[in-house]
């Protein structure tokens, strides 16, 4: 199909690119859970190797929080969400 005279085709099409605010995924320490089972959870929600669980879950023992992820809110809502499911406490915060 030709153009007509006067018109233009647009054959590229600008874009802006949409930087999504991240959100960080911290894990709170509690007294009713076990290691095992923070580790287990961790495990199951992130898909981390045990080191890293291991690591996140003596944090949080230490010092009262641990970062787990830093990701786009919709995901760190579904975390949080996954941790709470399995009788953990988190929260999440913008970056």
């Amino acid at each position: 199909m030709a153009d007509t005279p006067g018109t233009r085709t647009a054959t590229v099409i600008e874009r802006e690119a949409v930087i999504m605010p991240l959100y960080r995924v911290l894990l709170h320490n509690d007294d009713r859970n076990s290691m095992e089972h923070v580790v287990r959870s961790l495990r199951q929600v992130f898909k981390f190797d045990e080191q890293e669980c291991v690591r996140i879950m003596l944090e949080a023992h230490a010092k009262g929080v641990a970062l787990c992820i830093v990701e786009p809110l919709e995901q760190a809502e579904h975390h949080r969400d996954q941790l709470g499911a399995l009788s953990l406490v988190a929260t999440i915060e913008p970056e």
